[in-house]
């Protein structure tokens, strides 16, 4: 069998949206494999398949054993794909064969590398370093323990923290997206896909995108909240560059855990990468990590 070919008894078809379900459960059969735990949410696919700029078509291909599905890629945003074999269809050849068609998907599109996350030490991991992927960054996933709180900072005279107004939407996507474009390689994301990806999320509802507000009402920090049956995540986090400094951040993290909280959840979860260098602030308010992943990527 030749490396780029599929072994006898599997077949590859693109993914249409009705596939999110299935994709869903492949993901999270590798996840509780891999790191004991299940960390994406079927709202994580609807959401970001949704996204104007995402053709699913073009971009995602499926492996099927007979009607199931045990393999699949895509490439999405700038430079990263993703891939996931089933536990129980491993040492077949699907990941070699998933990891080069991401590379043709993303010559498609132009790219000069792809990457993908990967639990560091996982199967995955050890099939890319094989294929000459290289660690790009390191992420992590962190987690306030239950019973656990983070200690109230107060916020400097005149700031307040709360949820963001429908007429601060824009706003909250502006200072979201100047504070991850200091540190990521690519263009800044639409605001419509930020619509669809945060505001138009199933099950998102306005309590869940937070700020803090200057003495003039500006919005000048802002952090999104994913809320499952357990679990308040942390999607995204930033403070405008000229109001750092003042602990807004560890307010806003604060605020944004015991709302979840407030609404049900017992677990207090959200992650990061060796670009931002949050990593000391999140373990110094008493966050702890659960699992380490790293991006790979092989230059095209």
């Amino acid at each position: 069998m030749a490396v780029h070919e599929l072994p006898d008894g599997l077949a590859s078809r693109p993914l249409v949206p009705d596939d999110a379900q299935a994709v869903f459960e492949l993901v999270a059969a590798q996840e509780l494999a891999d790191v004991g735990e299940v960390l994406i949410e079927a709202a994580d696919l609807v959401a970001d398949w949704g996204r104007p700029a995402f053709d699913l078509a073009s971009s995602a291909l499926g492996v099927t054993d007979g009607d199931r599905l045990v393999g699949y890629v895509e490439v999405n945003r700038h430079e990263r794909g993703v891939a996931a074999v089933h536990p129980h269809s491993r040492g077949r050849g699907i990941g070699t064969w998933l990891a080069h068609r991401m590379q043709e998907l993303a010559r498609a599109r132009g790219w000069r590398r792809v990457g993908v996350p990967v639990p560091e030490g996982s199967p995955g991991d050890r099939l890319l370093t094989g294929l000459g992927y290289r660690v790009r960054w390191t992420s992590w996933v962190l987690e306030l323990p239950a019973g656990r709180s983070i200690a109230k900072r107060p916020l400097p005279e005149g700031y307040a923290v709360r949820a963001a107004r429908e007429i601060e939407h824009r706003a909250c996507w502006t200072v979201l997206e100047d504070a991850f474009l200091e540190w990521s390689d690519r263009a800044r994301e639409p605001f419509d896909d930020f619509a669809v990806d945060v505001l138009r999320r199933p099950g998102f509802e306005p309590w869940q995108l937070r700020v803090v507000a200057d003495p003039a009402d500006a919005v000048v920090a802002a952090a999104v909240l994913h809320v499952n049956d357990e679990s308040g995540y942390v999607d995204r986090l930033a403070t405008r560059r000229d109001q750092r400094g003042r602990g807004l951040a560890q307010c806003l993290l604060a605020d944004t855990f015991r709302e979840a909280r407030a609404h049900g959840t017992s677990r207090s979860e959200l992650s990061t990468d060796s670009r931002t260098g949050a990593l000391d602030l999140y373990e110094k308010v008493g966050m702890e990590v659960t699992s380490t992943w790293v991006s790979r990527a092989v230059e095209l």
